[in-house]
């Protein structure tokens, strides 16, 4: 069977649970060598064991992705060993609390802000080199449909998401003449640690999986998918673009 990213290097943050860690093992079975960043040690060593199960390899990189210079050593140090990056999935997210924004512990907003803008501006920053020395490079931003229906007491949430949107059309339009192609992908409500922490009271077995929700990202990986700067939504029936 034809492995359809075989010798590539994929970077995933946010990979030791949930979305990021099904999007690692989906990858590792196309072929992908996978970079997986994340604060838990544990989690990282159980991603490395599923990504040999699926007939790959990864780089463990414990990594807290407000950690800025660590994220500028992280580039130079995939520029030292492979000279580019052909995916980058920027997973890592962080919810804020829910409380009405005139409630909100600066504290609370301000991680929210690092975590879900901030971050991946500076992994923009320093990878940029690494995606336009790659063949072609796929940039993938996860994001979430609170970006623009702004629910109440949502606030740091949806700030952070649509101020990730904001980048990621803001850098596709600068990438457009190169061969990176830069979009967001948006699961929906997924059966993940986060949702449990911001829904307790749902049924999570009424919500897909994260397995099944990354499988369709794996398409925005591929060489042949040239869209750029728009949002993918999930859909049990297929992809499809939302914006």
């Amino acid at each position: 069977m034809t492995k359809r990213l075989e010798g590539k290097i994929a970077l995933i943050t946010g990979a030791s649970r949930g979305i990021g860690f099904e999007t690692a093992v989906h990858l590792a079975r196309e072929g992908a060598h996978i970079i997986a960043t994340a604060r838990t040690q544990g989690g990282l060593e159980e991603l490395d064991d599923a990504v040999r199960a699926a007939g790959s390899s990864a780089t463990l990189v414990p990594l807290d992705v407000r950690d800025y210079d660590g994220i500028d050593r992280l580039g130079a140090a995939i520029f030292e060993r492979w000279k580019k990056l052909d995916i980058f999935i920027g997973n890592a997210g962080a919810l804020g609390k829910l409380t009405p924004l005139a409630h909100l512990d600066p504290k609370v907003w301000t991680e929210a802000i690092e975590v879900n803008i901030t971050s991946n501006y500076r992994f923009l920053r320093s990878l940029d080199p690494l995606f336009r020395s790659a063949d072609w490079a796929r940039v993938i931003f996860v994001t979430s449909g609170l970006a623009f229906k702004c629910t109440p007491y949502w606030g740091a949430y949806s700030v952070g998401k649509a101020g990730l949107e904001a980048i990621m059309r803001t850098y596709a339009g600068e990438m457009a003449s190169t061969n990176v192609r830069t979009n967001c992908f948006s699961p929906g409500a997924t059966r993940t640690r986060m949702r449990a922490t911001a829904m307790p009271g749902e049924d999570p077995m009424t919500l897909p999986t994260a397995e099944a929700v990354s499988a369709q990202m794996v398409a925005m990986c591929l060489p042949d998918f040239t869209d750029n700067g728009g949002v993918w939504k999930y859909d049990p029936k297929g992809l499809f673009k939302q914006f």
